[in-house]
């Protein structure tokens, strides 16, 4: 197992497959979650030539189970650290969910020459939570809900979030497929409690609109219309408008957990993009 160091001594847990001289792909997961959910477009990158690397937020998966620290800044500064340690340029960032924001917050800050482009997928900027200036967001009830259901029983509500509302599967007709849900529980549980109700509210009430006014890479947005974890009218159609350089794609009736469910649809067309 690879381990990167931070200056605080938090231990990130890294993949780093491929020729070290390829194009590197670097992947930032979402909320609860690791390295591990990219499995789909690791394999296939890593087949198509390019270095593919992906690591576990601190809280996360192998890294350290952070209690301070969980944090939009702070896992940015991760990065920022991680990817001076490989020495990544003209690398491609793509993000999911929470990793959207944090591949965007990146692209935002980095040094110049890191970042060839950029990718938001089913992403949370520009901010979920509902306010006077973002009065068609979620309300923060529903925040709140998810960290006292996390607080009583964090394996119950995993569960039910895997089993429904992320990946569709609460949707008539829909084909449900165990072991997928039990891979997301597997990757929730490993990760640290405390470091996942903190990062409620890094995910639901950071404000990204500044960040992406900032990313002057070509940026992809791909959002499902049918996303219950982080609606589309308030996050993708809102961010394509605050980009320099983006790109919306949208995908009838796909969900929040699309990579997973729809990878042999998305990975051709971040494919596409990338080679653009």
């Amino acid at each position: 197992m690879t381990f990167f160091t931070t200056k605080d001594g938090t231990q990130i847990f890294y993949k780093d497959w491929g020729p070290k001289e390829a194009q590197p792909i670097v992947f930032h997961h979402g909320w609860p979650l690791s390295a591990d959910d990219w499995d789909a477009q690791m394999l296939y990158f890593l087949g198509h030539g390019f270095r593919v690397v992906a690591h576990d937020r601190r809280g996360h998966g192998r890294s350290t189970q952070t209690d301070t620290g969980n944090d939009m800044d702070t896992y940015v500064a991760d990065v920022i650290e991680f990817t001076d340690h490989l020495n990544l340029k003209n690398a491609v960032h793509i993000g999911h969910s929470t990793g959207g924001g944090e591949a965007a917050r990146y692209a935002a800050r980095a040094k110049p020459g890191r970042v060839a482009k950029a990718v938001l997928v089913a992403a949370i900027p520009p901010i979920m939570v509902k306010s006077d200036k973002n009065p068609n967001g979620t309300p923060m009830a529903v925040f709140d809900g998810f960290r006292s259901a996390l607080a009583a029983n964090r394996a119950q509500f995993y569960l039910d979030v895997a089993s429904g509302p992320f990946y569709g599967f609460n949707r008539e007709g829909a084909k449900v497929y165990p072991g997928t849900i039990q891979n997301w529980w597997r990757q929730g549980m490993i990760g640290g409690a405390k470091a996942h109700y903190d990062c409620i509210a890094a995910f639901s009430e950071t404000d990204f609109t500044e960040d992406l006014k900032r990313i002057t890479v070509p940026t992809l947005v791909m959002h499902g219309d049918d996303d219950q974890v982080v609606p589309i009218a308030d996050a993708a159609e809102l961010s394509v408008k605050l980009l320099k350089h983006g790109e919306l794609k949208v995908y009838k009736g796909y969900p929040h957990g699309m990579l997973t469910t729809h990878a042999d649809v998305l990975n051709p067309d971040l494919l596409a993009f990338i080679k653009a």
